[in-house]
């Protein structure tokens, strides 16, 4: 093999493969150096240097050339082994370098095969992504040689190989949409300034323009919708909202609500907690179908939204004055701060630490302790008593189901959309009932062992917390609390809360 070749086939590589000259020069190097010491039985003393110039292979043992084709068949083989490993790992690095810094960004290709739901997609430079079926919107099935938009949403690699996965659920996945369809955000005149997305269903964007001659609302949408429609299509017609952004909580949190017409907000900074108290006749529409319109304001602000009528909030505020009243050393002007900040359960005392706590309301470090243990036994016991009431109605509905006679299937969905309907306005109020009942029986727990420090109060969380009641809790109407579907979702990581702020789930209330 003599200069210009070796010069030829190193070019060739780097330009089919993408592989820098001297990885290949290092790597041809190598294999020769192994087939030289295979050939010679020794394992020193051999030397192989290319030129990187001329190509010459300049080959010794010792001080004595070598020509390298009297290496041998079996020898040369071994050295043709080398050289694939070598550019195949340089290949993987290749391209984890190439695409490891483009996470997040946009890319299109061509869906090769389909293997248990999830696909396989060139995205160019023979490069094969992954797209895996979570990353999917809700509902589309993609088909071998589709064109596809997707971001990158991971490099990794695994081997000898590189593992690029795609994701068309994300939210930046909008984003770049956006970027790609709407001049404005491209030059950065209008800037998307948070996403909050349960995709395939329903999307809210907040965004904000630098000049005041755009109105960033109106150049995202276009005339009768034009701008926004091929985005809606990519998205196989998930809604799309989008706000205006705005500094201040009290007018970003009524745009994020939208369209329901919010009567009053209350911050508490402390919790990263809003209070938006409705009509009654907003109310349904300010949460949304299974929360999500909340939900996703939430997000989108990046505090916790609940949604109340003024009724709702009074009640919450007279259960936990009479909750707080059970507290060891509390008094009511403590009381009083508690609701000042926001706090409206034993659940939201846990996330205070004893030095906050004593800071904050100018009690004892000690006092402060004790009534954050005790808060968290009583909310243990509290959630401990909603989860048998549970079990039970789960129990209860399946001997109900199990005794009743088939109808026909207009009567039977209607009944069943009836008995739905009652269930979902009754579940709030037999929590609430059960709430009480919860904190009455924990605190007889706890003052039964009065005297026996604050270590007692834990010892609820292995004791069943509170006796079950013999008889059927009776709902009283108004007392109102969260069920599971009910919304109130923490911020998601990119929309961040403030400093200091602990996240949790709220308990929203309708």
């Amino acid at each position: 093999m003599n200069g210009p070749e070796v010069l030829r086939i190193v070019d060739a590589i780097h330009r089919d493969k993408n592989i820098p000259k001297e990885i290949i020069f290092e790597g041809i190097e190598s294999a020769l150096l192994l087939a030289a010491r295979k050939h010679f039985n020794e394992a020193e003393d051999v030397s192989i240097h290319i030129d990187r110039d001329t190509g010459f292979i300049d080959a010794k043992k010792g001080e004595v050339s070598i020509d390298p084709e009297v290496l041998g068949r079996i020898a040369a083989q071994s050295a043709k082994q080398v050289m694939i490993q070598k550019i195949r790992e340089a290949e993987c690095s290749s391209v984890f370098d190439d695409y490891v810094n483009r996470k997040g960004e946009l890319v299109i290709g061509s869906i090769q095969r389909i293997e248990n739901g999830s696909a396989l997609v060139s995205i160019g430079n023979r490069t094969e992504a992954f797209l895996p079926r979570s990353e999917m919107i809700p509902g589309e099935t993609p088909h071998v040689g589709q064109r596809i938009k997707a971001i990158i949403l991971d490099v990794r690699k695994i081997g000898n190989r590189v593992r690029i996965v795609l994701s068309r659920t994300h939210r930046d996945f909008v984003r770049r949409l956006f970027e790609q369809e709407i001049p404005e955000i491209a030059d950065r005149t209008i800037t998307i300034r948070s996403i909050a997305r349960e995709a395939g269903y329903r999307t809210k964007i907040a965004a904000s323009s630098i000049d005041q001659k755009v109105d960033a609302v109106g150049a995202c949408v276009g005339v009768r919708g034009s701008r926004i429609k091929n985005i809606i299509d990519e998205l196989g017609g998930e809604r799309i909202d989008i706000v205006r952004w705005n500094e201040s909580l009290q007018v970003m949190i009524p745009n994020a609500l939208q369209p329901a017409q919010i009567e009053e907000i209350m911050l508490y900074p402390r919790l990263g907690r809003a209070i938006v108290l409705v009509k009654e006749d907003q109310l349904s529409l300010a949460i949304g179908r299974r929360g999500q319109n909340v939900r996703l304001a939430s997000k989108l602000v990046g505090w916790d939204i609940e949604i109340m009528t003024t009724e709702e909030l009074e009640e919450s505020i007279v259960r936990a004055e009479g909750w707080f009243h059970m507290l060891p050393g509390v008094t009511d002007e403590l009381i009083e701060a508690f609701i000042g900040e926001g706090f409206l359960s034993y659940d939201d005392l846990t996330f205070l630490e004893a030095s906050e706590m004593g800071e904050l309301f100018g009690i004892d470090e000690e006092l402060a302790n004790t009534i954050i243990t005790v808060a968290e036994a009583a909310a243990e016991a509290v959630e401990a008593a909603k989860e048998r009431a549970r079990a039970r109605g789960g129990e209860s509905d399946e001997e109900q189901g199990a005794g009743t006679a088939p109808a026909g299937e207009e009567g039977s969905a209607a009944a069943a959309d009836a008995e739905s309907s009652e269930a979902t306005d009754a579940s709030g109020d037999s929590e609430s009932a059960i709430d009480d009942e919860a904190v009455e029986a924990a605190m007889a727990s706890l003052e039964s062992s009065e005297g026996e420090g604050p270590e007692s109060a834990l010892a609820l969380a292995d004791t069943g917390h509170a006796d079950e009641p013999d008889e059927e809790v009776s709902p009283t109407p108004g007392d109102e609390t969260p069920t599971e579907d009910l919304p109130g979702v923490a911020a998601t990581d990119d929309d961040a809360a403030p400093d200091g702020v602990e996240r949790k789930e709220p308990e929203a209330s309708t």
